[in-house]
């Protein structure tokens, strides 16, 4: 399993090959068909400093014309290795950071192995003096899983300043429209992104949004449960998502959801001629419209005007604060059940084959440990988990010797900032805010619970804000700012504007500024 894990990263992936490149040894490899392939990727790599890729197949083909493969070999390879590549594309990107350190860690064993094996010949044939020679002059791998040591003076730092440019900040979740361009730099590898908000404000749904996001860009992603929500309560939400209905009665027949507007629309104060619409609905200023119109004057304003359209066509709508909402009408026959749900789990995660992991534990019996473990086994299934959510930290329990509970909350977060690191993915876990940030329209920095350090522990910390009144949750409207961003400017004033229809299970239904 690990000469084949070894293999297509060689074949796929050229940051791997350039951190390898030193630590090669072609012995090390056992089998013989994965030898012979290794050795083509590595000529390719010397010669054009890139993975061969799909060029492997045109390798494969001259050697073959060549002579310069055995007829069993051949075989193996033309009927196991070349298709199980597409499968690979297919599957996404490889997490070349794991993948190393199994290399590394299978190379040890291996010289451990062959030198075995070479003191046993030497006492096969009685050599014992050469044996007892061989044995003391063992000398291990460099020993660097959990250590980096460079110096800044060598050659070898070109190297890493290439590596460092070509593998940091990858993006691993990509949102569309304005919510992309407030996030998106945030959701890479070796991240880890929290989520603030007062209780039932629906942090679970954005894991939720997130996982699903994910899972449609072929990554692999991991959701730990700490207490929140049964399992068969995430297995019904996640139906409703796929559905884009409810279970219940009482969302169902004629409903509305918000779609992106502009406000320059709704007030005819546009003469582009990309405009859909060649009228307006309100008399009132822009501003007004935007912070004080309610659902009632929108359903009122949909059925006097059947003919309006909405409209955000021209790139300056993207570029200014002229997002508005407006509503479309939907109309759901029935509630979902059963049989539905399970065509549509069948369609979305069955047929597809892509790896998602949901796991739940009661409530205060999740800890850093039992995460990490359970990430550990995963692994030697072969599942590599792009995207670590937890939902959400402060149910995590601690393990430790740690006796007051802000401590204890402390190396908690630290923990789930080494998970983000040692598993070179990104990790996301929502946490509470405080009691204060019930009477706010807008979070800050102060609403943080327990322990401001949490602050310092994370890459990326973002509020999920409605106003006190109700006028933006009745509307489906989520305001998400910037508390906390470790490289950039950020402010909490900084915000964009995300329509969502929980009820048919969409916390992402559109976004603006």
């Amino acid at each position: 399993m690990i000469e084949r894990k070894i293999i297509i990263s060689l074949i796929t992936q050229t940051e791997y090959l350039r951190q390898l490149e030193s630590e090669w040894n072609p012995e090390f490899i056992e089998s013989a068909t994965a030898r012979l392939i290794s050795n083509w990727c590595w000529e390719y790599f010397k010669k054009y400093r890139v993975a061969p890729v799909r060029d492997i197949e045109t390798i494969y083909i001259q050697k073959l014309k060549e002579g310069n493969i055995e007829k069993t070999l051949a075989l193996e390879i033309e009927q196991e290795i070349l298709p199980s590549l597409s499968n690979e594309f297919e599957q996404g990107k490889i997490n070349v950071t794991y993948i190393l350190a199994q290399t590394k860690k299978y190379f040890k064993e291996r010289l451990l192995t062959l030198h075995s094996e070479a003191i046993t010949a030497m006492l096969v044939k009685h050599k014992v003096d050469e044996a007892i020679k061989l044995a003391e002059n063992f000398k291990s791998l460099k020993e660097n899983d959990n250590e980096n040591e460079l110096d800044l003076s060598e050659p070898e730092v070109l190297n890493k300043i290439e590596s460092a440019f070509d593998t940091t900040y990858q993006n691993v979740i990509h949102f569309p429209g304005a919510l992309g361009e407030f996030w998106n730099d945030q959701l890479v590898r070796g991240a880890f992104v929290s989520i603030l908000s007062p209780e039932k404000r629906g942090k679970t749904f954005q894991l939720l949004e997130l996982m699903m996001q994910a899972y449609k860009q072929k990554q692999k992603v991991a959701l730990f449960q700490a207490g929140d929500m049964t399992e068969n309560q995430q297995l019904i939400r996640i139906c409703i998502y796929l559905a884009r209905k409810s279970n219940l009665e009482k969302y169902c027949g004629q409903q509305y959801i918000p779609v992106q507007d502009c406000i320059k629309n709704q007030c005819n104060t546009c003469n582009k001629k990309i405009r859909e619409c060649k009228f307006g609905i309100f008399t009132k200023p822009e501003t007004e419209i935007r912070k004080t119109v309610t659902k009632q004057e929108l359903i009122e304003a949909y059925k006097d005007n059947p003919l309006y359209k909405p409209c955000y066509n021209c790139v300056d709508w993207s570029r200014n604060k002229w997002g508005a909402v407006w509503l479309k009408e939907i109309f759901i026959k029935s509630p979902l059940n059963t049989r539905e749900a399970k065509i549509k789990v069948k369609r979305f995660f069955i047929k597809v084959k892509r790896k998602i992991k949901l796991i739940t534990y009661p409530n205060g019996t999740l800890t850093i440990e039992k995460v990490k473990e359970k990430l550990r086994k995963w692994r030697e299934q072969g599942f590599i988990a792009d995207v670590i959510l937890i939902d959400y930290a402060d149910l995590l329990a601690y393990s430790g010797f740690l006796k007051e509970f802000r401590h204890q909350q402390n190396a908690i977060w630290q923990g789930l900032r080494a998970i983000s690191q040692e598993e070179n993915c990104l990790v996301v876990a929502p946490t509470q805010s405080d009691a204060m940030s019930y009477n706010k329209d807008r979070l800050e920095m102060t609403n943080f619970s327990e322990d401001k350090r949490k602050y310092g522990h994370v890459t990326a910390m973002y509020g999920l804000n409605q106003d006190q009144t109700g006028r933006e949750k009745e509307l489906g409207i989520m305001r998400i700012n910037k508390i906390v961003i470790r490289e950039g400017d950020f402010h909490s004033s900084q915000e964009v504007y995300v329509l969502q229809r929980l009820q048919i299970g969409r916390p992402f239904l559109g976004s603006f500024y």
